[in-house]
């Protein structure tokens, strides 16, 4: 199943912000609390707490960035 082209910018807003949360949530919790049974899923609820913001703030925030890169590097 291929998704049309029209949808890239959102899906590449999607996949960014879903791994860049599961990243630094991660990184977070095991620098604040250490590895401990529970830690998984902390980790999950975590991240289905702070995707929710991150996805849409990818997606407001990557064209501007785009644009500012391409303006910067002329």
């Amino acid at each position: 199943m291929r998704i049309p082209a029209r949808f890239a910018p959102l899906l590449f807003s999607a996949l960014l912000s879903a791994i860049m949360v599961c990243i630094v949530s991660g990184f977070v919790l095991v620098m604040n609390q250490g590895l401990h049974p529970g830690l998984p899923a902390a980790w999950l609820h975590s991240c289905l707490m702070t995707w929710p913001v991150a996805f849409p703030t990818v997606a407001v925030v990557a064209p501007r960035v785009r644009r500012l890169v391409e303006w910067l590097t002329r």
